[in-house]
């Protein structure tokens, strides 16, 4: 199934998708509970790989400290850095962090996926959480969204991941028979309770993954 590509997108584009996501979306509010429930009120330095205009960090705890880089930021700040990740380290100040956390992201990253791994795992502290979301492209209807350069198998990403990382949990973002996030508030709140993969029926229905890594060090 694996389709990649050169092909990069760069600031002009994001700086207006990233628009989009000035809001708090499904995805995102389900990411700061599982960040929220991780950090379990001790302090924490957390890096958000692709933050975009850092709406995650409005629905974070007060004892996370974050840091965000993205390709393109409209409001630059001590802890938010505008850098172009695919074509430099990813890194933030010589910082390493105790949780990392990189969601629709690696769907954009073609060819450089296993050096972004190796990057991330050298800035994620030993007792370290790395958290990353990934498109179920196994969907009995999956939908490939025009921008994708790095489409893969369930099977194929998680072998790519386990190189860098232990995936000590795999989980779905949603499960729906149309390859999209829920919309209605009734579906959202019973779809952001569901932490669980059910076998055989997930990998058809399942939207996107979340992948809870620790450090290969621990």
């Amino acid at each position: 199934m694996r389709q990649v590509s050169e092909t990069y997108h760069k600031r002009d584009l994001w700086a207006k998708e990233n628009l989009n996501y000035a809001q708090p979306h499904f995805r995102l509010e389900k990411a700061a509970r599982l960040i929220n429930e991780i950090a379990r009120g001790k302090q924490c330095d957390l890096l958000d790989v692709g933050c975009g205009p850092a709406t995650l960090k409005r629905l974070l705890a007060g004892n996370i400290d974050y840091h965000g880089i993205d390709i393109a930021i409209h409001d630059p700040g001590p802890n938010v850095i505008q850098t172009d990740f695919v074509e430099t380290p990813i890194s933030f100040r010589d910082k390493r962090f105790d949780i990392i956390i990189a969601q629709g992201v690696f769907e954009y990253i073609g060819t450089v996926q296993d050096q972004k791994f190796s990057e991330i795992a050298r800035l994620l502290k030993n007792d370290g959480t790395f958290i990353l979301s990934y498109v179920n492209f196994n969907h009995i209807r999956r939908k490939i969204y025009e921008l994708y350069n790095n489409v893969q198998s369930f099977d194929e990403f998680h072998k790519s991941l386990r190189r860098f990382f232990r995936v000590d949990r795999v989980l779905p973002t949603s499960h729906h028979w149309h390859h999209e996030e829920p919309f209605t508030e009734r579906t959202k709140n019973l779809q952001m309770r569901i932490n669980l993969t059910i076998p055989l029926f997930s990998r058809r229905f399942a939207i996107e993954y979340f992948f809870i890594c620790s450090s290969k060090n621990r």
